[in-house]
């Protein structure tokens, strides 16, 4: 066994890259402007930017020996003049789709000071006479240009005695290394266990997760252990009781708990437990009792769809031969559910069981949510509702790792459930 685990170990590698990936290409590519989402559309491009920097968004994705910056946007000016048309000592021209900078003036375009240390490259199309970072622009026709500087002594244009036109005009910070991309930054972060920094919280990633993991499964493992023990009993109870009128009343209260939404046992248990009875805190996370009503709600909740399930992977084990040939021996039927019916069909309850454990770690988001316990499903919901870019990638990206992982508890489940089943 231990020679599989090991090769089902070495296995998960680019399984587990791949989720990093996906991760990754979901939150930096998919996902936007992460900044503008975290920060709002309003702040600085400055502070923009140095959200950027601090969570590696300034490089390129995944290589490159450039990468834009927000200290100014790429422009063509057949799109119009954009910002330009504030900017003194500057005519926009709508006939010839350029931007002329009068004789003798000085305009720096970028929106701020890039940060000394950084190297970067003006790429401009123009024509007349004038400097660029100090560098000379002399053409009677349209000439491209490109025009390198050091962070912290940019100056932008400059005219003595002619004016300058310019057609397009680009900025980029230039890389020094082409694989130091978003990629790297990641995937260095990860094997430092370093998630980020929580941008509402003002607290590490890490930190926080450590802090509602305890509050979660301390309410989500009462509700697994609870309704599942609780399931299996019903389930075994409705086999040997089938076509009475207690398989039916069973049936009948399945069918009714899954019939009823999830909130309205959140708002019923408060209002009249809670609130009316007085029989449970209906707010926080002090000491056990807060957990009785959320836990109960919570095992009540997923009751009537674990029972219809496991009814009927126990009815469909009764009507085998193997049963068929026990009764027939005199084999007792209690004997027949609890050792025979009960071991052949732990495969599919297995199966469902190992399914909800990744879900353990992340908590149950309405519970947390509707009484008040500092667990990873609040911190969910509060991290989404704040645009907590790190938070939420360090959920997404751990709950995947979980359900990776649970692949390989399976394999060993059925091994130890099933002799059929070979490990190799």
């Amino acid at each position: 066994m231990l020679k599989y685990i090991l090769k089902r170990l070495l296995q998960m590698i680019p399984t587990v890259l791949g989720v990093i990936l996906l991760t990754f290409i979901l939150f930096n590519v998919v996902g936007g402007d992460l900044a503008a989402t975290a920060l709002g559309k309003k702040v600085s491009l400055q502070s923009l930017e140095d959200f950027d920097a601090q969570r590696g968004f300034d490089k390129p994705l995944f290589f490159g020996s450039r990468t834009t910056t927000r200290a100014y946007g790429d422009h063509d000016f057949a799109n119009g003049p954009g910002a330009w048309i504030a900017r003194s000592n500057t005519t926009y021209s709508a006939e010839s789709k350029t931007v002329r900078i009068a004789a003798g003036a000085l305009v720096n375009p970028m929106a701020f000071k890039v940060r000394p240390g950084n190297e970067y490259e003006w790429t401009v199309l123009y024509r007349g006479t004038g400097t660029l970072e100090g560098t000379a622009l002399d053409a009677v026709d349209w000439t491209s240009a490109k025009v390198r500087f050091q962070g912290g002594t940019a100056a932008g244009f400059s005219t003595d005695g002619q004016p300058l036109e310019i057609r397009t005009l680009k900025l980029r910070k230039l890389m020094g290394r082409p694989f130091d991309s978003q990629l790297l930054f990641y995937m260095n972060q990860l094997a430092h266990g370093n998630f980020g920094k929580s941008e509402s919280l003002k607290q590490p990633v890490s930190t926080l997760l450590k802090d509602g993991v305890v509050a979660s499964l301390s309410l989500t493992i009462p509700i697994f252990l609870i309704g599942m023990v609780a399931a299996i009993t019903l389930s075994l109870v409705c086999a040997f009781f089938r076509d009475t009128w207690i398989d039916r009343f069973f049936v009948i209260f399945s069918v009714a708990l899954m019939s009823i939404n999830y909130l309205v046992y959140i708002v019923a248990g408060q209002y009249f437990l809670s609130y009316k009875m007085g029989l449970f805190p209906v707010w926080g996370y002090e000491s056990w009792r807060y957990l009785i009503l959320p836990v109960t709600i919570g095992i009540i909740s997923m009751l009537g769809a674990n029972i219809r399930f496991y009814r009927s992977v126990m009815l469909e084990e009764m009507y085998k031969d193997y049963v068929r040939t026990a009764l027939a021996k005199g084999v007792g039927k209690p004997r027949v559910l609890f050792v025979h019916v009960l071991k052949n069909a732990m495969i599919p309850i297995i199966t469902n069981v190992i399914i909800a454990i990744p879900y353990l770690y992340t908590g149950s988001l309405l519970l947390e949510s509707f009484f008040g316990i500092p667990g990873l499903g609040y911190l969910g919901i509060s991290s989404i509702l704040a645009s907590d870019i790190d938070v939420v990638r360090a959920l997404v990206l751990i709950g995947a790792l979980l359900f990776v992982a649970s692949n390989l508890l399976t394999d060993l489940c059925y091994a130890a459930a099933d002799p059929r089943v070979k490990l190799k």
